[in-house]
C-alpha cells in the first residue's frame, strides 16, 4: 500500500477559526499529542505574523522529535527568513511559500500580472530552496486558477526546488470529481526528475472538504492537508481524523495506509475542542457523542445481536473508552503523572505541583474522576497563564422575581478588583459586573452548558464566545466548575482576559 502523509494545520489555519486564541503552551501541548497521534508534519504557525507566531513556532520546533515542523511564508525574503529563524532548531524542518493565481485574487488583491507571479514564484521558491531542504509551494485559490496557468506556476515552482506541491481549493469552490481530476491533471503533465509530493488542501464551505481530499487521494496525492475536528476559517478544513479512519475503514478500496495511531484519535480531538473553545457537535462523525449511540429500536435490536448491522466504526477503535478514570483522592503523584502522560500532557516540575494540588481538590469534592474531567482540568491549567486573569471571588444574590445581584472579584498578577452589579437574571448580573471589571462591553455571542459526565457530582463546562462591537473580533472562553455561576463566571473572565490583552497589543 502507498503511504499517505498527513500534514495538520490545526495551529495555522484551525487558528483562523473566530475566537479561536491559543497561546504558546497550548500550542506545545497541542503539538506533542499531534506527534503522539501520528502526525507526519505540522504547520506549527506564520511566523512573520507576530511575536507570539515566532516565538511558538521555535517553542514547537524544539519540542517536536519525530515529525515534521513547517512554518508558513509568502512569497517575500523577509517571511522565509523569519521562518528560517523560527525553524533553526527543528529536527526536521519544511517550509511553506505560497502565492494566489486565481484571476480574481492577482487582480484585485495582488495586484500583479500573471507574468510577475510567475516570476515571484521563482525568485522565492528558489530563495528558499537556499535555506530548507524540503519546500512546499501552495497555489492560493489554485481551484479558481486557469488549468494551464496554475500547470505553469506549479511546474515553475518545481524547476525552482518545490518537491512538495500543495493544491488548496481555498473558498471551498470545487467538488469530489473537479477537485480529483484538477490531480490528475497536474500530475500527468508535470516533469521533473525527482518524486514530486502532491498535497491537498480543502476548506468546507460546500460542505464537501472531505471528499473531496479523499478525490485527491484517489486520482494520486500522496499528502492531506486538515485540522483535528475540521476547525479552522468560515466553515472550517478537512477534518483529518475522519480522513484517516475512511482510509482505515475502506483500505480494500483506497489501498493506502498512514502513520496515524488511531486509538488517540478522541483524546486529540478533546485536547482541541477544549483549549480552542469550539465544543464538536453531537453528531459529528467519527468523534461526536452521538457518532456511537443508537436510538430507534430497530437499530438497537440490530447492535445488540451484532454491532456490526449499524456500527461500521467500533468505539475502541478511535479511543473511546467506556470504563472511567482509577484516580482518586488517595492516588499519588506518581500515578498523576503517568495519567498525564498517556492523556498527552506533558507537565514540567514546576507545572505538575499546582495540577496535582488542583487534582486533588477536584477528588475531594468528586466521587469518580473521569477522563473528561481531567483533560477539562488540564486544560484549564494550560490555559492559564502568569499574566492572564482569572476569577478568585463570586457571591450571588437571588431575589424571586426580582433583579438579581452579584459581586465578582477577578486577579491579575498583584492586583485584584471587586465590581457589583445587577441584571435580570443571575448570569446577567455577573456578567455586568466583570465587563465594570475590565472595563469593555462586548457582546455575548454564544452561551452553552455541558455535562462532563453524569450524575449529580458532574461538573458543569461552559462555552462562551463574545465580540468586540468595533473590531468585530470573536473570543472565545471556557470554564469549568461544579457550580454552573462559578464555570459561567470562569468562562466570561477568560475571554474578556483575551479580549482586553488583544486591544492593549493593537493599541501599542
Amino acid at each position: 500500500m502507498r503511504k499517505i502523509q498527513f500534514f495538520d494545520t490545526t495551529l495555522r489555519d484551525g487558528e483562523q477559526t473566530p475566537g479561536v486564541n491559543f497561546n504558546t503552551k497550548e500550542k506545545v501541548q497541542i503539538a506533542l499529542q499531534l506527534e503522539k497521534w501520528g502526525i507526519d508534519t505540522i504547520e506549527a504557525g506564520f511566523p512573520i505574523a507576530s511575536i507570539g507566531d515566532f516565538e511558538a513556532v521555535q517553542a514547537i520546533a524544539q519540542a517536536a522529535s519525530q515529525m515534521t515542523v513547517a512554518g508558513l511564508a509568502r512569497c517575500q525574503k523577509k517571511d522565509i527568513d523569519r521562518a528560517y529563524e523560527a525553524l533553526k532548531a527543528a529536527r526536521y524542518p519544511q517550509i511553506h511559500v505560497f502565492l494566489a493565481t486565481s484571476d480574481v485574487h492577482m487582480k484585485y488583491k495582488l495586484k500583479m500580472t500573471p507574468a510577475e507571479v510567475l516570476a515571484a514564484i521563482k525568485e522565492h521558491v528558489s530563495y528558499a530552496a537556499t535555506l530548507f531542504e524540503k519546500v512546499q509551494f501552495s497555489p492560493e485559490d489554485a481551484t479558481r486558477t486557469r488549468k494551464t496557468f496554475l500547470l505553469e506556476a506549479v511546474q515553475t515552482a518545481i524547476d525552482a526546488g518545490a518537491t512538495i506541491i500543495n493544491i488548496p481549493d481555498t473558498v471551498g469552490y470545487s467538488n469530489p470529481t473537479e477537485y480529483g481530476k484538477l490531480f490528475a491533471y497536474l500530475i500527468d503533465n508535470i516533469k521533473s526528475d525527482q518524486e514530486i509530493i502532491f498535497s491537498s488542501h480543502c476548506h468546507d464551505d460546500l460542505g464537501m472538504a472531505t471528499a473531496n481530499a479523499l478525490a485527491a487521494i484517489e486520482n494520486g496525492a500522496n499528502r492531506v492537508e486538515g485540522t483535528v475536528n475540521g476547525i479552522g476559517e468560515r466553515a472550517g478544513n478537512t477534518a483529518l481524523e475522519e480522513i484517516a479512519v475512511a482510509l482505515h475503514i475502506r483500505k480494500e478500496y483506497y489501498q493506502a495506509a498512514t502513520s496515524i495511531r488511531l486509538a488517540e484519535t478522541k483524546r486529540t480531538s478533546d485536547i482541541v475542542a477544549r483549549l480552542s473553545g469550539v465544543a464538536v457537535p453531537r453528531n459529528k462523525a467519527v468523534i461526536g457523542a452521538n457518532a456511537f449511540a443508537h436510538e430507534s429500536g430497530i437499530h438497537q435490536d440490530g447492535v445488540l445481536k451484532n454491532p456490526e448491522t449499524y456500527e461500521i466504526i467500533t468505539p475502541q477503535l478511535v479511543g473511546v473508552e467506556n470504563n472511567s478514570l482509577p484516580l482518586g483522592k488517595l492516588s499519588g503523584r506518581h500515578a498523576f503523572v503517568t495519567k498525564l502522560q498517556e492523556l498527552g500532557y506533558r507537565l514540567s516540575e514546576e507545572e505538575i505541583k499546582p495540577a496535582f494540588q488542583r487534582f486533588k481538590a477536584l477528588a475531594d469534592k468528586k466521587k469518580q474522576i473521569t477522563d473528561q474531567d481531567l483533560l477539562a482540568l488540564l486544560a484549564d491549567e494550560v490555559r492559564s497563564e502568569a499574566d492572564s486573569a482569572h476569577l478568585t471571588g463570586l457571591q450571588v444574590q437571588y431575589v424571586s422575581c426580582g433583579r438579581q445581584g452579584a459581586i465578582v472579584s477577578v486577579a491579575q498578577g498583584e492586583t485584584t478588583r471587586v465590581a457589583s452589579a445587577v441584571g435580570s437574571g443571575s448570569i446577567q448580573a455577573i456578567y455586568n459586573a466583570i465587563d465594570d471589571i475590565f472595563q469593555q462591553q462586548p457582546t455575548l455571542v454564544s452561551y452553552e452548558i455541558n455535562a462532563l459526565s453524569g450524575g449529580e457530582d458532574a461538573q458543569a463546562e461552559v462555552h462562551i464566545s463574545i465580540e468586540c462591537p468595533e473590531t468585530k473580533r470573536r473570543i472565545n472562553g471556557i470554564g469549568v466548575d461544579f457550580d454552573v455561576l462559578e464555570a459561567s463566571a470562569k468562562a466570561y473572565v477568560q475571554a474578556s482576559s483575551f479580549l482586553k490583552k488583544e486591544a492593549a497589543q493593537s493599541d501599542d
